[in-house]
């Protein structure tokens, strides 16, 4: 049943549908009550697609998809992001840092600019708890998590394949370490006009703040900045480091792609390794750094729990979308850049980016282009390889769970007693300030 994908009925997406629905509107009508039965409503969805699925084709199959997405996407996803969520808690920024507009701004840019080298995940741990205490005084701040998560979280790691997945599978699949650094243009302007946008709103919100009588504490020997816990940066080091080992090793040698199957689906070694690495400096993270250091990061485990769960249920709903856009991906009748940069954003921005951007990679590598990036599956020219890539990344901010570090960046925020925007009130925020932004990428580098 390899192109079950070209047949399968729509009606098995409704699962997917349904889960959305609940991560969007539950939590606004019965957030104690959704608090409390998060689990139960993601066995409900992931069984109500798994039992039909199986009935239909065959619970042998139906076991074999849901391995397929536990062992080759979840367990690897899930690990990579408790590793850095633990060994980023055990790193803190500390120093009298009043949150103003320029202090703002200053941050994001800082976390932007570390995505690409330490991962959107990485960057977005590290800085999110920095700017919340820095910002710990002020009444508005809604805009400072919007932006932070459509920067830190998402644009800023379009230079190098360890800034996010994606890019990540098109290294993998013969495309040079550093050409992703031709994105830079793309990712500058980006980065300037949100930035405007950013410093305008939070100025407004500043001075609305200081209307009403707020003031940060403002102590006569100011701290210096500091950071604490830093020998936890060679964890992240070793973190990031095992994630490009994965990719690698496999191309090294070949016996590193194979390993144990377990229901059809292949757990390599080189996944093994990367897994052992990242828990390896999760548990030293936590051994080497004095717990007060994660208590003044109001460190708890509410943030990764909740990913956790809701991520699995999604994972595992979207199997049949996903299935559809691999069988009728290459049936869109894509020719223009400009195409595959919305097709490939508005998917990624809904479904997991990795696959889809292996989706539309495949669909460009096999349409016969004779000129352009020379790739394993064949040559894509460079304009449509941007667009893709640019498409696949930066939508990934489109929704909170487009990319893994949005939805945890809005749960560390709400611990944190930050009101962020609902599912659906954060949508209109992208698509009122970053779409527009997205349409400026078309017309100046996709036409």
């Amino acid at each position: 049943m390899e192109n079950l994908g070209e047949t399968l009925p729509l009606w098995f997406c409704i699962p997917f549908a349904g889960m959305l629905l609940c991560i969007a509107v539950v939590p606004l009508i019965k957030a104690e009550w959704w608090e409390k039965h998060k689990p139960i409503v993601v066995a409900f969805w992931s069984l109500l697609f798994l039992i039909p699925f199986g009935i239909r084709y065959g619970a042998s199959l139906a076991v074999e998809k849901l391995t397929e997405v536990m062992v080759g996407d979840y367990i690897t996803f899930i690990v990579l992001l408790f590793g850095l969520f633990c060994v980023a808690a055990n790193i803190s920024l500390e120093g009298d840092l009043a949150g103003s507009p320029k202090v703002n701004v200053l941050m994001l840019l800082i976390g932007t600019l570390l995505s690409s080298w330490i991962g959107t995940t990485g960057s977005s741990m590290l800085m999110i708890r920095p700017i919340i205490r820095a910002n710990k005084w002020r009444a508005r701040k809604k805009q400072i998590v919007v932006f932070f998560i459509f920067l830190v979280s998402n644009i800023g790691g379009c230079l190098t394949p360890v800034g996010d997945p994606p890019l990540l599978m098109g290294f993998t699949n013969g495309i040079d370490f550093f050409w992703s650094l031709k994105l830079l243009p793309i990712m500058l302007i980006n980065t300037l006009l949100l930035l405007i946008i950013f410093y305008v709103l939070d100025r407004r919100a500043y001075r609305k703040d200081l209307a009403a009588g707020l003031r940060p504490v403002l102590k006569k020997n100011p701290e210096k900045l500091h950071i604490t816990g830093a020998h936890n940066i060679l964890f992240i080091g070793i973190i990031v480091g095992a994630v490009i080992l994965s990719g690698i090793l496999p191309k090294i040698n070949p016996v590193f792609g194979e390993g144990p199957v377990i229901f059809g689906e292949t757990f390599s070694f080189a996944s093994m390794i990367e897994i052992v690495l990242i828990l390896i400096s999760s548990y030293l993270a936590f051994k080497t750094t004095d717990k007060h250091i994660r208590e003044k990061n109001h460190f708890t485990w509410d943030a990764i729990e909740e990913v956790a769960v809701l991520f699995i249920g999604i994972f595992i709903t979207m199997i049949p979308a996903l299935m559809i856009l691999k069988s009728q991906g290459g049936k869109l009748g894509l020719t223009a850049p400009g195409q595959y940069f919305w097709i490939t954003g508005a998917l990624s921005s809904f479904l997991d980016n990795t696959p889809t951007y292996l989706v539309f990679f495949t669909t460009a590598a096999s349409a016969g282009y004779k000129a352009g990036v020379s790739t394993i599956m064949g040559i894509i020219p460079e304009t449509i390889l941007m667009a893709i890539s640019t498409g696949a990344v930066f939508m990934g901010a489109n929704t909170y769970i487009g990319n893994a570090p949005n939805f945890m960046v809005k749960s560390i925020a709400e611990e944190n007693g930050i009101v962020t925007p609902s599912f659906f009130g954060y949508i209109v925020w992208s698509v009122c300030i970053l779409i527009p932004v997205l349409m400026i990428d078309m017309l100046l580098f996709f036409i």
